[in-house]
């Protein structure tokens, strides 16, 4: 498959990992030394543009990182950086923490992405607000709950924004990492 040139990629690098107790993004996984250059990697295979959203460069690999226009830890503030960067765009985003999410998903989100402002994942059991396809369009909306200091992406999702939620049944691609016991389970795979 060529790689899409038409949708960027952004992964999501830039939390606090409170629940890891360190950054999960620099934990070993696969064959190389960091959770997202594991992700880096992957994804370059697939996007002909890949960024990474974080509040600083703690990488040892060249990459285009979009920084966190401010120093607040949250998901919210990333999109914001991120929707900033790309006019008039739709950016396949996904966090750092979810490296098993297959291919075949990522092409169904984005013969998708036409139906909604938001196109995202899910399973039978979770919707994964982080991974899926965001319209710069809705940068407004993420402006103006900033303001009011809100920063809940399901308020986003569920209240301001056409979305459209494509539904997967393989659940484990979904798997994210935010705990040791987590990140122990799934590096045993």
């Amino acid at each position: 498959m060529p790689k899409i040139e038409n949708i960027p990629c952004v992964i999501l690098s830039g939390g606090k990992s409170s629940r890891m107790g360190r950054d999960k993004s620099m934990l070993p996984f696969g064959s190389e030394n960091s959770l997202i250059k594991y992700q880096y990697i992957k994804f370059s295979k697939i996007f002909k543009n890949i960024y990474i959203s974080s509040k600083e460069n703690k990488f040892d690999f060249p990459c285009q990182i979009i920084y966190d226009e401010n120093d607040i830890f949250s998901p919210m503030v990333a999109l914001q950086s991120i929707l900033n960067k790309f006019n008039n765009q739709k950016v396949f985003i996904v966090s750092v923490d979810t490296p098993l999410v297959l291919e075949s998903s990522i092409v169904d989100l984005i013969e998708n992405k036409d139906n909604a402002e938001v196109v995202i994942c899910a399973d039978e059991f979770k919707v994964h607000n982080l991974c899926g396809i965001f319209s710069s369009d809705i940068l407004p909306k993420i402006d103006q709950m900033l303001e009011n200091n809100n920063h809940k992406i399901n308020y986003l999702l569920t209240k301001l924004v056409d979305l459209r939620i494509v539904y997967f049944e393989n659940s484990h691609q979904f798997s994210n990492i935010n705990t040791q016991e987590e990140y122990d389970e799934l590096i045993v795979l």
